[in-house]
């Protein structure tokens, strides 16, 4: 009772938090981390060990879905060079300097765990930099290439974690023998997240519940999960794959009654793990705290305060030598240019790590090579991180001056005058002739030529309801084509999803 007490105000507290950071301009993650450091030195908190293969599960699944299910695939093809090197070389660099760091300064520390506590802090968490960007309007490509970084950077850190963690536990070495395990295990969660997101495009479609359908989403994201690990397959890479597939369809198989209840049942269950994460990590470590002889303190933390600087050092660095060469070379990832400098000091500074990191060292085996110092040290990574980065990023874009972006409000543009002509056209179907056809008729005429308002009443439902659907389907479209991005297409589907509320609405009155 105790810890379900502790766990509830810790949530409260957590809310009024996220409350403040928005209120401020900072991430809320940085707070939240600030919060579970003073847990662990609260006396009289209980201690809390989590089963740790229930940790990836659980935190990581319904975060991962929820980031992978708004990402662009047109914008990730055009960024796909600087995504690549940041997902891949740079958390190779990390994990390798990480490693190297730690055996240097704690010499007992095996090989194997100390490339574990490297993967575990290479992927930086992109949510805790895009909850600050975003109010600052930054260039879109800057949103691009961070959300899809921390889309696949996870992907390639775990597949090291795993294999280090196998080996620090009595596993065979690894040697070159891994790389077409590697290429079986990408392929096999491509394979199967495909597979997975058609079973879902089949069922959805005979969902008409809210609650039903919001259970199903998290049981299947669970599913997908718990499947791709029980065929040894990479979780992360298969759940990616799943949700991106999903969101190609989701718009036509989706009601609006469904998708804007459980959008926001997702919203808040993202924050709520967030929260958690960080409440656990901080109960797990107090007991190693009440252990520690001032002389391993100073060892912990003086071996924290190297690799934070070490990761924050090698981002750095990696992303502004990729910046000049870009230049040197004249070559470009997108558009035939490089992006400004200024756009890649902020890339290189948006290394703050997550909860990404925090589940991964939960999840670490009880019986872990120094799994207490590991533990120690990727909880003091993300707190260095957040609070040094996710403090100073304001300022930073400030101090740059980097102008704002309003590309993807162009294309929110386009697509409202795109889908507007399309409810135009579908006004000839039965019931052209009526008053409320002519009245709908004149709205969006009126639209397209800009004098019209955003709303109206007076509207019949089936005749709203077949424009709402000539709306989506030509919105759909767009998308599809490489028109628009994903971000204006969720911008202009949630204006859609109310006017097909409205529609049903006014059907049921008829």
């Amino acid at each position: 009772m105790q810890l379900f007490e502790l766990v509830i105000g810790l949530l409260l507290a957590g809310a009024a938090l996220a409350a403040l950071a928005r209120r401020v301009g900072l991430p809320y993650p940085a707070l939240l981390a600030l919060a579970g450091a003073g847990l662990a030195l609260v006396p009289g908190t209980p201690t809390v060990m989590l089963d740790p293969e229930l940790a990836l599960a659980l935190f990581i699944a319904p975060v991962l879905l929820d980031a992978a299910f708004d990402t662009s695939p047109r914008d990730l093809r055009e960024n796909w060079r600087p995504v690549a090197s940041l997902a891949l070389i740079a958390v190779v660099l990390t994990v390798a300097a990480v490693a190297l760091t730690v055996h240097l300064l704690v010499p007992e520390v095996p090989w194997a765990a100390a490339i574990a506590l490297g993967a575990i802090v290479a992927p930086p968490d992109a949510a805790a930099a895009i909850a600050v960007l975003r109010q600052l309007q930054p260039p879109h490509r800057l949103l691009v290439i961070l959300e899809g970084e921390s889309l696949f950077n996870d992907a390639s850190a775990l597949l090291i974690y795993r294999l280090a963690v196998g080996v620090a536990m009595g596993g065979a070495a690894i040697g070159w023998e891994a790389v077409p395990m590697l290429l079986v295990v990408s392929v096999g969660s491509i394979v199967l997240g495909l597979v997975l997101s058609r079973i879902t495009r089949l069922v959805t479609p005979r969902i008409h519940d809210v609650a039903t359908s919001v259970i199903v989403q998290f049981v299947g994201t669970f599913g997908v999960w718990l499947l791709a690990e029980a065929l040894h397959l990479s979780g992360i890479l298969t759940m990616v794959v799943y949700a991106m597939a999903v969101a190609r369809a989701a718009p036509m198989l989706i009601p609006a009654r469904i998708r804007i209840p459980s959008y926001a049942v997702w919203e808040v269950a993202v924050f709520v793990l967030n929260v958690l994460a960080f409440i656990l990590v901080g109960l797990q470590l107090k007991p190693i705290l009440a252990t520690l002889g001032r002389a391993e303190v100073v060892t912990y933390l003086g071996t924290t305060a190297m690799v934070c600087l070490v990761v924050i050092l090698i981002r750095v660095l990696w992303v502004m030598r990729d910046d000049l060469a870009c230049r040197l070379l004249r070559r470009s990832s997108a558009g035939g240019r490089c992006g400004t400098t200024g756009n890649a000091a902020v890339v290189a500074w948006c290394g703050m790590r997550g909860t990404v990191s925090l589940a991964a060292a939960l999840a670490l085996p009880a019986g872990f090579p120094r799994r207490d110092l590991v533990l120690f040290i990727a909880f003091g990574v993300v707190v260095g991180t957040l609070v040094i980065q996710g403090l100073t990023l304001r300022p930073l874009m400030r101090w740059l001056g980097l102008e704002q972006d309003d590309a993807v409000d162009r294309e929110v543009r386009l697509a409202r005058q795109e889908t507007t002509r399309a409810a135009a056209a579908a006004m000839d179907g039965p019931g052209n002739g009526s008053d409320i056809s002519r009245l709908l008729r004149q709205i969006y005429e009126s639209r397209l030529a800009g004098a019209g308002p955003e709303n109206s009443a007076g509207s019949a439902g089936e005749i709203l309801r077949r424009a709402v659907t000539a709306q989506r389907r030509r919105l759909v479209e767009l998308r599809d084509d490489g028109t628009i991005g994903d971000d204006a297409f969720h911008r202009v589907e949630e204006d859609l999803d109310w006017a097909e509320l409205n529609s049903e609405a006014l059907r049921r009155q008829e």
